[in-house]
């Protein structure tokens, strides 16, 4: 396994980072700790949850996620070894059960840390996330800007001094922003230098061979500033493993069971999805594992969070660590984006 380290901080975190959304819901928890066990002895030191999660994101389920990566922690006793990563919900009618008022402010983020804890059974989070912003902006595949400051929320220079708060009090290392925006990390790291705040270290945004819109301005943004790229669904909820083309609908699979999840299941998207598999079959790959050793290639990625249905795709995906592709091999890669550009954003 190969080790990053994180935006401009002394954590050493492994190129894979184990997502864990769907432990409590898909996933029981003795899968989960099959999961979390096959994945540390293969190297993996850096586990990602929220405290929204597992999704679908339901009033019955919330919190379960956290509760069972703090169960395996206790249970393998293997804290420090480890680098775990939550998130603070923010603002939307989707999770307004989570608590009443929802935003970045002194009171939720109180109350966020306070529960994570508790469900983690840690007294502290190595990298403590924003899950999206706090003001109207794109996110979640949403496009074209509408300028709406009257949605702004809670004021940016505001959510970071209670950051700082935490960190002051040993309850974070650092925290990372999560689906943002060029001016969004910007403005963060801004402030966060004119009053002496903390620098958010990553950014947890999607990125795949079907979306590579974090390469228009963010990444550049990412390199200059230090800040860590840590890509969310690589595979496009599995579609790049090329399981959906034709209409497929395998039992089990997560679009199958969640068939809302339709984002990059579009006319282009499955266009690009099939030329991306022609080429991995071409060369003898796996196309999953390819499409994640592309992500695992780029400069400003640090660490690639791949989630698996069962431990057959947790095994592949792992692999795809260790997978390196030849010029000729990215060459056609380009080839493709070109002809199929960003077709699920």
């Amino acid at each position: 396994m190969k080790y990053n380290t994180l935006g401009s901080t002394d954590l050493e975190v492994s190129l894979i980072c184990l997502g864990t959304m769907t432990y409590g819901s898909d996933h029981t928890q003795a899968e989960a700790f099959e999961q979390m066990d096959y994945a540390q002895e293969q190297g993996v030191n850096f586990l990602d949850g929220a405290e929204m999660y597992p999704i679908p994101t339901s009033a019955e389920y919330q919190g379960r996620n956290e509760e069972i990566i703090g169960n395996w922690l206790k249970a393998r006793g293997n804290r420090d070894q480890m680098v775990v990563a939550t998130k603070v919900t923010g603002p939307g009618e989707m999770v307004s059960y989570i608590r009443e008022d929802m935003a970045l402010d002194r009171r939720n983020i109180r109350e966020a840390i306070t529960q994570s804890l508790r469900r983690l059974q840690t007294d502290y989070i190595d990298l403590y996330q924003l899950h999206w912003p706090d003001r109207a902006t794109n996110f979640f595949g949403q496009l074209n800007y509408t300028h709406q400051p009257e949605k702004d929320g809670t004021p940016i220079l505001e959510t970071l001094e209670i950051l700082q708060e935490l960190v002051d009090e040993g309850l974070v290392r650092h925290f990372g922003l999560s689906n943002e925006s060029a001016w969004g990390v910007m403005k963060y790291l801004q402030l966060a230098e004119l009053h002496d705040l903390p620098k958010c270290v990553s950014l947890q945004n999607p990125f795949s061979l079907l979306n590579r819109t974090a390469e228009i301005a963010l990444t550049e943004v990412l390199q200059r500033e230090e800040v860590s790229l840590l890509p969310y669904s690589p595979l496009g909820f599995g579609v790049l493993s090329g399981k959906y083309l034709d209409g497929q609908r395998p039992q089990g699979a997560r679009i199958t069971r969640h068939p809302t999840y339709a984002r990059y299941l579009n006319e282009q998207g499955q266009l690009a999805t099939q030329a991306y598999v022609d080429l991995a079959k071409n060369y003898g790959l796996d196309p999953a594992v390819m499409a994640l050793a592309w992500v695992n290639s780029r400069d400003y990625v640090d660490a690639n969070i791949i989630g698996a249905s069962n431990m057959d795709q947790l095994k592949a995906n792992i692999a795809s660590a260790s997978l390196q592709m030849d010029a000729e091999l990215l060459d056609a890669i380009e080839t493709i984006h070109v002809t199929y550009p960003n077709p699920c954003p």
